[in-house]
């Protein structure tokens, strides 16, 4: 059920929290506060939790049962999920399971809440998948730390996911991945105390992860700098240096922004441990350290950090398909637009030259042998624009058969002077469709160059296609040169 207006025991008016989905039953925009959902059959434990977190501004919902903890997180999509472990029918285990193993939800961080202390307990709602574990009663200054630590968490997360999901949809990335394996990931140790690193380090090579440890910050800091780390473990107790400084340097650096950082803690470090998840630790536990729980966490650490890396990778690899030809890897004409423009708008003091490249007869090739074969002429002519082209040059595809070269401070002389040699190189080529025979490659080049930034890329590009159609109507595999613009 979702919550309605109130006022708690201690006379707190609490504001309404609305269901958040859109009329079709989608999920509203994410301009919203964080949604958090509140799982358990106990009417007046769930009632608890909603006043503390609607007081903190949060919406909530509520399910009295596993069954609509299902149903609900698939249509409102929360942002953290407090999930109690004991429940009728399904328990808080096996729904923990259900919404990790779903690509839909496995994103939402889970925290567990139980009454039960036992460290078997903790590390089975780990291994379920759970993000952390709280005992009853909850110490709610802990609880509020962890649900603006992942909710912040899982926001980032939410931007990559969202463009990834579209890229998907486009056919642009690879689909669904599996979870991976943490086998081979990197952990650094920042401990100076011999005993607790050796604990510690066997502990994480048991799952195969390769340990390595630093006495103190400036260790750490050179060493993550070398070293691209999945994982840091850093124990409070450090004696030589300040360990939230650490957490707070390591976080704010580009390069180890991501990385994430689990705290060792004794028990009278919880003010600490709250800090930390202010700088933006992930996750804890205290000494003495029980293994099989360390593992857990550092398990699940990893893993959201690998689930993280191939969203953003899969992103990159998105945009990189919508600039760029797949056959030939240039840029597309979507990015020369873009590019050709800014640099014009840039004002160059020496100007810009535009070539436009295209394959004489090339409708011949296609036409006697095949796709197959134009595209690997195509490639070839692409080849020779990628080696015969100064490096801060850019080259688009332009057509099917046309290629763009953009040469920022190139006079029209200079220009002409370089298609005329990308002219011969290309006429010289050794291009055999089928064995033993071979077939004369030539390309028409027409030129267009201004010396002003009062034009448009769409006027350069006029001017240079312009040129290329008079060097195809008088005789082809020619170079002509365009009219100075500005």
């Amino acid at each position: 059920m979702l919550s309605k207006s109130r006022t708690d025991a201690y006379g707190h008016a609490h504001r309404s929290s609305a269901s958040g989905a859109a009329p079709d039953g989608r999920p509203a925009a994410r301009s919203m506060p964080a949604r958090i959902m509140i799982v358990d059959d106990i009417s007046a434990n769930a009632l608890l939790l909603e006043a503390r977190l609607t007081a903190e501004y949060y919406q909530t919902a509520i399910a009295a049962d596993g069954f609509e903890a299902l149903r609900l997180t698939k249509t409102w999509q929360p942002d953290l999920i407090l999930l109690d472990v004991m429940m009728p029918e399904l328990n808080g285990y096996e729904i923990c399971r259900r919404l990790k193993s779903d690509p839909r939800t496995l994103h939402i961080p889970i925290v567990m809440v139980t009454a039960l202390a036992e460290s078997s307990e903790r590390v089975r709602g780990l291994d379920a998948g759970a993000d952390d574990f709280l005992t009853k009663p909850v110490q709610y200054d802990t609880l509020l730390a962890r649900v603006r630590s992942l909710v912040r968490l899982k926001r980032v997360l939410d931007e990559v996911r969202v463009r990834g999901e579209t890229a998907r949809a486009l056919g642009l990335t690879a689909e669904q991945m599996t979870l991976p394996s943490v086998a081979g990931a990197r952990a650094l140790v920042v401990d100076d105390r011999d005993a607790g690193v050796r604990t510690v380090q066997d502990a994480l090579s048991r799952d195969g992860i390769m340990p390595g440890r630093a006495a103190g910050e400036a260790e750490a800091i050179a060493m993550t700098a070398s070293v691209p780390f999945d994982l840091i473990v850093l124990n409070l107790s450090v004696t030589k240096d300040d360990p939230l400084r650490l957490a707070s340097r390591l976080h704010a650096t580009e390069s180890t922004h991501d990385i994430p950082q689990l705290l060792i803690a004794e028990q009278g470090q919880r003010d600490l441990v709250l800090r930390g998840f202010d700088l933006g630790v992930n996750d804890w536990l205290l000494s003495p350290i029980d293994e099989n729980e360390l593992r857990a966490r550092a398990r699940n650490l990893i893993r959201r950090k690998f689930y993280q890396d191939r969203m953003r990778a899969d992103l990159g690899h998105a945009l990189e398909m919508a600039l760029t030809d797949p056959l030939t890897g240039f840029y597309n004409q979507r990015y020369l637009m873009r590019h050709l423009g800014g640099l014009i708008a840039a004002g160059l003091p020496d100007g810009i030259a535009v070539m436009m490249v295209d394959v004489d007869h090339f409708k011949v090739i296609n036409d006697r042998w095949g796709h197959a074969v134009g595209d690997r002429a195509l490639k070839t002519v692409a080849d020779t624009l990628r080696s015969r082209t100064r490096v801060f040059d850019s080259i688009a595809r332009y057509g099917g058969e046309e290629f763009v070269v953009v040469m920022p401070g190139a006079s029209p002389h200079a220009a002409k002077v370089a298609a005329d040699r990308l002219r011969a190189t290309v006429e010289e080529l050794e291009f055999e469709p089928e064995p033993g025979v071979r077939h004369r490659l030539t390309v028409s080049i027409g030129i267009g160059s201004s010396s002003s930034a009062a034009i448009t890329a769409e006027e350069i590009l006029h001017t240079a296609d312009t040129a290329m159609y008079v060097a195809k109507r008088t005789g082809r595999n020619r170079v002509v040169l365009g009219p100075l613009l500005g």
